[in-house]
This record gives structure tokens, C-alpha cells and sequence, in this order.
């Protein structure tokens, strides 16, 4: 009975989430008020909002992104229809673009908004929902290729000679999987396309594009496109072809869909901050060329604006007085920084970081005057000090300042910590994994508060254990090395 309901609460649902991305209201006529009907979680409440239902959709958005501004209305009037269901069911949203809630989008691996998830189990189950498959629309008049190209979107276009044969049923097959990402069409007559400057500053093999402003026609076997017109083919010639060459990074939410793409990339990330109102042109066109010089060969390029960029500054450790600057981020976790570059010498330090002669930065915070308490300070600078030559039986704690798991395991270290004070071989430790870089092929840090313990040998393991003074204990204890004097943990009175 209780997979049944489930089953029926999804086609239910399927329906009415179905009205909201075609644009047909969910409860057309119906005046019933739906407002805060949607709950609202976070990082802080969502496991435990979670694990009290045994169904449940919750929606990661942001609110920069137009798709969730449009589907946000019939979202809360789906939630209205949905909580007189027997039994109700319960719609909620995430929004994935504030800092303390990106782990949990991460943890969902949401990589595009919005992103609907169904949640079976207390959240023990989790399946994506992709919504219904819209058609292509069919472009028969210039008016028609008007309504589907506009600004700031990607618009793929396919040009056959007969809507039939196995092309055609691949990019149709191509624009189901694609199409929450693309908008797609298709035409018998390229000549109702859009053209000329008044459109496009540039046309190559029938990809015509400004900065950001895609018109990407795929015509059926024509030189310059993939003559393999198999959907993986197709699908990676669109991915590669819809990335800006300079990818632009300001407060403009039209812009943010290239950004994601842009950190989606597998090449090696350059970025360019500036700023915008009061910096040359000089830097924008010495850039645009450098990025055109290494299109295709692993490396992409963003220019961001000061004034946008505070959140990056802060992941990377860097600060305004430092601008213009370039950061190139590998995909290993390396960054490289050449601080108050002048437009001509951007191209000759790209050029040293592909030949490899460009050391890699490292982000530290400030290494701590005084480190008495009983959990030591760890920062970058001293990682290789404090825990890997330090010939002691280490606890790293990675933490970050905002997690509420952290706070509550802090004095429960501190306790650990007063425990082993009488033992110099044992060190307990923490590092602010948000202002400090880690070690990736060390330490895989995915979320906070993350625990490694590393032996005096070198041995190197992961505490996946209960967070209790006596179980981190008797970890350390069983973990650690042995030494002639080993002193046993001192008992509280």
C-alpha cells in the first residue's frame, strides 16, 4: 500500500510540476492561497526536515536564475494542491547559491538550477526529476527564428533537408536530453536564421556567436560540423561550441549560466579580475586575443569584475589592492597568481605556466603568534611543520567557521586534546579548511568537519567514527604508533 501511495504521488506530482515548466498554471481558477506552503530549508535543518518524511521534492535554486524565478509561482501552487493530498505531500527549497548551503548542493551533486530531487525514505532514496520533454519548436518563418534566438541564451538550431531519416531522429533525440540546459529548433530553410552584424560579429563553420550570444546551427553533413551526427558527437561538439571564449563574470544574472559552464569545464581555469568601470579596455582585448590563441588546448578563460568577485577573492585568498590579476587554477587543485598584471604581460605568463615554469600559490592564513591552547592551529604554511614532519601521531581536524558540526565537535576536541597534554607524541590539531589550501592528494575533504589522523610513520587514515570524547580516544590510541613511554590518556576527575 505504502508503494503505491509513493507511485501515485509521483504521477501526481509529475503532472503538476509538468503545468509549471510548460506555463500552464497548476491550479488555473482556483484562488486558494498557497503562500509559505513550500518549506524553506538549509544547511542547518535539512537532514533533520528530511528524515521525518518519507516523500518529499525539494527544489536547489538560485535566485539570479530565470528558469526558478518562472517556475517559483506554480511551484507554491503545486504546493498548495499537493498538501490536500492523503497523505500530503511536501514541496521544499534549497537555495544552493548561499556559501553554507553549497556543500549541500554539492552533497546532490547539483550542478544547474533549478534542480528538483525526490526524496523516498527519510532521504534514504534519491532520484532526479527532469520534468516532461518538451518538443523542439519547428522554425517555419523568420518570425518564428525570431521568438526562439534572443539575447544571453544558447540556442541550437538543426537545418535538414527532410524532418526524417536517422540524423534527425538523433537531434531529436539530442534535444530530449539537452533541452533543460538549451533551448533547440529546427528549419528546412537556413536563410530564416538570423545573419549579418545586426545578429552576429562573426561566423565560422555555421557557429555564429557574440560573447554571449549563441546561435549554434547544426546543418545536416555540411563541412565544418560533425559529420558524425551521432547524439555523443553532437552532444560534445554543442558542449565545447557554447562556452564563451572569454567567459564574463559580473553582477549581470544573465551571465551566471556561462560561469557554472565555465567551472564545469575540465580545462585548466584562467581568470582576469579587474576593474570594470575604471580599468583600460587595453586588458578586455589583450585577453580576448590570449584566449583565442589557446582555444582548444586546455585552458579557459573568465574575466571578472571587482566588484562581483569578493567570494572569489575569498576562496582564493587574495585582495583588491592586488587587481589587476590573473589566477589560473588547475584541475588538481593548484592555483598560479601573477598580481597587478599589465595588459602585455599576460601573455607572456600564460605562456610560462604551459611550459610549466610558473610555481604554484599557496593560500595561508597568517601563522598564529601564539598556538597554546590545547587543539593546535594548523594553517598552510605549517602543514608540513606541524603534521607531516613533525614525527607525532596528529588529529587534523578541517573545519570550516560556519559549520554548526564543527562548533558542537570543538570543545569535544578540546577535551581530547586536555586528554593527551601529558603525551608529546600525540598532537590534536584543526585547520580552517575555507582560508587555508589542502593537500588534495592527501586529504579528501568533501565536507566539515573532516578528521585525519596521521601516525608518526606516515601512515595516513581517515576517523569515520562517532564524534564522542572516548571513541576519538580510543581511535587515536589504536591508530597512533607505539613509543617506549607511551602515557596512557589522563582520566577527568
Amino acid at each position: 500500500m505504502a508503494s503505491r501511495v509513493s507511485i501515485c504521488s509521483f504521477l501526481l506530482l509529475h503532472f503538476l510540476v509538468a503545468f509549471s515548466f510548460s506555463g500552464i498554471s497548476a491550479s488555473e481558477g482556483d484562488g486558494t492561497e498557497s503562500k509559505d506552503l513550500v518549506l524553506t530549508l538549509d544547511h542547518s535543518n535539512f537532514s533533520d526536515t528530511i528524515s521525518k518524511h518519507d516523500f518529499i521534492v525539494v527544489e536547489f535554486y538560485a535566485p539570479w536564475c530565470g528558469h526558478c524565478k518562472k517556475l517559483a509561482p506554480e511551484y507554491e501552487k503545486a504546493a498548495s494542491i499537493l498538501s490536500s493530498h492523503d497523505p500530503p505531500i511536501i514541496l521544499a527549497k534549497v537555495d544552493a547559491n548561499e556559501d553554507s548551503n553549497r556543500e549541500l548542493a554539492s552533497n546532490f551533486e547539483v550542478k544547474g538550477f533549478p534542480t528538483l530531487k525526490i526524496l523516498r525514505n527519510g532521504g534514504k532514496a534519491v532520484q532526479d526529476y527532469k520534468g516532461p520533454r518538451d518538443a523542439e519548436a519547428e522554425i517555419k518563418t523568420i518570425e518564428d527564428a525570431t521568438n526562439i534566438v534572443g539575447e544571453n541564451k544558447v540556442v541550437i538550431v538543426g537545418i535538414f533537408p527532410e524532418f526524417s531519416g536517422e540524423e534527425f531522429n538523433n537531434f531529436t533525440t539530442l534535444a530530449e536530453k539537452l533541452r533543460s540546459d538549451y533551448e533547440f529548433g529546427h528549419t528546412l530553410d537556413a536563410k530564416l536564421l538570423p545573419r549579418g552584424e545586426s545578429s552576429v560579429k562573426k561566423l565560422q563553420f555555421g557557429c555564429s556567436s557574440l560573447l554571449m550570444n549563441y546561435l549554434l546551427t547544426l546543418r545536416y553533413k555540411e563541412f565544418g560540423f560533425p559529420r558524425d551526427f551521432h547524439v555523443d558527437a553532437l552532444e560534445k561538439f554543442i558542449e565545447e561550441a557554447s562556452v564563451p571564449t572569454v567567459t564574463i563574470f559580473n553582477k549581470d544574472p544573465n551571465n551566471h549560466p556561462y560561469v557554472i559552464k565555465f567551472f564545469n569545464s575540465a580545462n585548466a581555469k584562467a581568470m582576469l579580475f579587474m576593474n570594470f568601470s575604471d580599468q583600460s579596455d587595453a586588458y578586455k582585448t589583450k585577453y580576448q586575443e590570449i584566449a583565442e590563441e589557446y582555444k582548444g588546448k586546455g585552458i579557459s578563460f573568465l574575466l571578472g569584475d571587482v566588484e562581483a568577485s569578493q567570494g572569489a577573492f575569498q576562496f582564493f585568498g587574495v585582495k583588491e589592492d592586488q587587481v589587476p590579476l590573473i589566477i589560473i587554477q588547475t584541475n588538481d587543485g593548484q592555483k598560479y597568481l601573477k598580481p597587478n598584471v599589465e595588459p602585455d604581460h599576460i601573455a607572456p605568463w600564460v605562456k610560462e605556466f604551459k611550459e610549466g615554469n610558473v610555481l604554484p600559490y599557496k593560500k595561508s592564513e597568517p601563522i598564529p603568534e601564539n598556538n597554546s591552547e590545547p587543539v593546535k592551529v594548523v594553517v598552510a604554511d605549517t602543514l608540513q611543520e606541524m603534521v607531516f614532519n613533525s614525527g607525532k601521531n596528529v588529529l587534523l581536524e578541517f573545519y570550516a567557521p560556519w559549520c554548526g558540526h564543527c562548533k558542537k565537535l570543538a570543545p569535544i576536541l578540546d577535551e581530547v586534546a586536555v586528554s593527551f597534554e601529558s603525551d608529546p607524541d600525540v598532537v590534536i590539531a584543526k585547520l580552517d579548511a575555507t582560508a587555508n589550501d589542502v593537500p588534495q592528494d592527501t586529504f579528501d575533504v568533501k565536507g566539515y568537519p573532516t578528521l585525519y589522523f596521521r601516525s608518526s610513520s606516515g601512515k595516513i587514515v581517515q576517523y569515520d567514527g562517532d564524534r564522542t570524547k572516548e571513541d576519538i580516544i580510543d581511535f587515536i590510541q589504536k591508530s597512533r604508533d607505539p613509543t617506549t613511554h607511551q602515557s596512557s590518556p589522563k582520566e577527568e576527575l
